[in-house]
């Protein structure tokens, strides 16, 4: 990948310093300082291309103080490429190496080079915590406040664990499903977090696709994106992770390659980007992004069938936009026009819908204070609306929200859309999964 000052220089000078973006970006509205926007930010980034700045740690704190969440993108009138100024900035950061630690490079090597470019020994780490949590072992750990002999950085992130399934994506989907008629032919992606964590909204996925006439293909064992080590400076790797997914789907035998997950998605459609200049798999890469769907614009996209069953009894839902899925794949009316189809559901907005709940890939882990008010800021807006239900279409924003109420001893319940259209249409026939 290119550096700041190897890149298209067009892409630098596409900022006119107008400052729409200066109101929807989550850091600059918390701070109202101008090197926290993504103007300012920008504005660094062209000076270091111009070599009046140097790449020091102060400059790699505000890229990684930056969520990434982009919404600048979408209020931008001249159409700033932002994501493509934020991964090259954070890969710079990391090339210099000025943020560099013993223990950041350990858990960096742990988290991005070791286990998320392993799916099995992801899932064996998953299993581990489903024994841990299904035994009863960390309910008593919690109870016998052993969390306090925790370093004090783990002791914040113990209660928002996340609960892992059983089973995962595997052991509830079979590599190829067929419905009684085949009308398309498409491939689900199952992900990293939303295999462990999720892998009920995977089975939701593949129910609505058979509902709609797809013969699905979904391999039992997928390697991650690449999404977590784009997005951290780790583009080597990242290339790595999408010549393994290339190498595992052949776009060119499916009619579309469907992700679930706002973040994955997002940066799924960009591997024509990121393997542009690979003799050998440019053309496979571009034919991938080509077909890359989110499954809600997929199933708006072939018109999918409206439900005649109800997903539950009469519901009130709200709708939070996944940053990725709205600012990053531009997909934001069809996951409503999904829930309003479902008999019984009634679909109330919340006001900032398509701002960042503060979870952004691990900037809860990074940034807790600034993820937290971001955090407070949507449950604010989401209480409103009175909604006993959440829809989401992100596993990040899933656990954030969902923590978020836990926490607070409320009961709402967060669930992807997807889900509440596989449940009406189970409720058509009465079957039960």
């Amino acid at each position: 990948m290119k550096t700041l000052a190897e890149m298209d220089y067009s892409v630098l000078q596409q900022c006119m310093h107008c400052g729409i973006c200066l109101p929807t970006c989550p850091t600059y509205l918390e701070t109202k300082e101008e090197r926290n926007s993504p103007r300012g930010r920008i504005a660094l980034m062209r000076a270091v291309a111009d070599e009046e700045l140097d790449i020091t740690k102060a400059f790699g704190d505000e890229m990684y103080y930056c969520l990434g969440c982009l919404a600048c993108t979408t209020a931008c009138p001249a159409g700033v490429n932002y994501a493509e100024l934020f991964e090259t900035a954070r890969a710079d950061v990391e090339k210099k190496g000025v943020l560099a630690s013993p223990k950041r490079d350990a858990i960096r090597w742990f988290a991005l080079r070791l286990i998320f470019t392993r799916p099995r020994l992801l899932r064996a780490m998953g299993r581990m915590l489903w024994l841990w949590q299904a035994s009863g072992a960390q309910m008593a750990f919690r109870k016998l406040k052993l969390t306090r002999l925790l370093p004090a950085n783990l002791r914040q992130l113990e209660p928002q664990a996340p609960t892992v399934l059983a089973k995962f994506s595997h052991q509830l989907i079979k590599p190829v499903e067929k419905p009684a008629s085949v009308k398309r032919r498409v491939a689900v992606l199952t992900g990293c977090v939303q295999d462990l964590v999720f892998a009920d909204v995977n089975r939701a996925t593949v129910d609505v696709l058979l509902a709609n006439g797809c013969e699905v293909h979904t391999p039992p064992v997928q390697p991650c994106c690449g999404s977590l080590h784009a997005h951290n400076g780790d583009t080597d790797t990242a290339g790595e992770l999408a010549r393994r997914q290339l190498d595992l789907f052949d776009p060119f035998v499916f009619d579309a390659i469907i992700s679930n997950a706002g973040g994955c998605g997002s940066h799924l459609r960009h591997y024509d980007h990121l393997l542009a200049e690979d003799p050998v798999y440019a053309a496979r890469a571009a034919e991938w992004s080509r077909k890359l769907k989110d499954i809600s614009e997929y199933l708006v996209e072939i018109g999918f069938r409206k439900p005649t069953g109800a997903a539950t009894a009469s519901t009130e839902v709200t709708y939070h936009e996944s940053c990725h899925l709205c600012h990053g794949q531009k997909v934001s009316k069809q996951p409503r026009e999904i829930l309003n189809a479902i008999p019984g559901v009634k679909l109330s907005e919340c006001a900032e819908a398509t701002m960042c709940c503060g979870s952004a890939g691990i900037y809860n882990i990074t940034q807790p204070e600034t993820s937290g008010w971001l955090q407070e800021r949507k449950l604010g807006h989401l209480r409103a609306t009175g909604a006993e239900v959440v829809a989401t279409a992100n596993p990040g924003c899933h656990l954030q929200i969902a923590n978020g109420f836990a926490q607070s001893g409320e009961k709402t319940t967060v669930v992807h859309p997807v889900v509440l259209l596989a449940q009406a249409y189970r409720n058509e026939t009465g079957a039960a999964r």
